[in-house]
């Protein structure tokens, strides 16, 4: 008892953690559930914007496409890495497991969960076509890089070096995602349908932010997991994202 409150009082005193050696069990499962979310749904990510490769309308859109499907995996193996140390069984995320599974697209899924793996929710639902997968990727870009930004604060180390140094690449992903939906709103037919796109993805992606004044994140701030609470995090997307899609004649 005495050894976690010492670790917890290093924690809040700024201190960081290096090894799972010296992490309490709380910490560790609340470390291991905040990986197990990125990891899934940088995979389901990937594996959703695969198949919308073959939907993109030149060749510079697919090489950018690719790019962001290669990234994300990548990612998504990094802190997996991670996870190994902690003993993971790093076979759950072999590629029999179904990542490109998606609900109906008229489902009301929330801010649920599925069972079958700790994606977040947006990442169960399908894109149709390409203009709706470029209006996403901008939407949940800018999530992925706000998200990412608070987790590179993360008081596990090693993890924290990991976020560090995929974030200005996530970042990338964001900034291709608003070039090409920036030449998708001079055509005005396409215009019309990335309107009914933002609609569509606004309250989704909104809602990967999580609840408002959550409990779990009073622990998750005490652990130096997480820092700032999801309402604010929330608000720091919407005025990025509202202030973009302004300019495009989407919101």
């Amino acid at each position: 008892m005495a050894d976690k409150i010492a670790i917890e009082e290093y924690l809040a005193r700024g201190g960081m953690l290096s090894s799972p050696a010296n992490v309490p069990s709380r910490y560790r499962g609340e470390l291991l559930r905040v990986m197990a979310s990125f990891v899934d749904s940088e995979l389901a990510g990937s594996a959703g914007f695969a198949d919308s490769i073959n939907d993109a309308p030149g060749i510079q859109e697919r090489i950018s496409a690719a790019r962001i499907i290669l990234e994300k995996a990548d990612h998504a193996s990094r802190v997996l890495n991670v996870m190994e140390t902690f003993g993971a069984d790093a076979e759950r995320y072999a590629v029999n497991h179904p990542w490109s599974a998606r609900v109906a697209r008229d489902t009301d899924l929330g801010r649920a969960r599925q069972a079958v793996d700790m994606r977040l929710s947006v990442f169960h639902y399908p894109l149709d076509g390409w203009v709706d997968a470029v209006v996403m990727n901008v939407l949940m870009g800018r999530a992925s890089v706000i998200q990412i930004e608070e987790l590179a604060r993360v008081s596990y180390q090693p993890l924290a070096d990991v976020f560090r140094a995929i974030l200005p690449r996530e970042r990338r992903h964001a900034e291709l995602g608003l070039a090409g939906l920036v030449q998708i709103v001079d055509r005005p037919e396409a215009l019309a349908r990335a309107r009914g796109s933002v609609q569509y993805w606004y309250p989704r992606v909104a809602a990967s932010f999580g609840q408002s004044s959550s409990k779990r994140f009073e622990t998750l701030a005490r652990f130096r997991i997480r820092h700032t609470p999801n309402e604010t995090l929330l608000s720091n997307w919407r005025d990025e994202v509202d202030g973009q899609l302004s300019a495009l004649r989407l919101n």
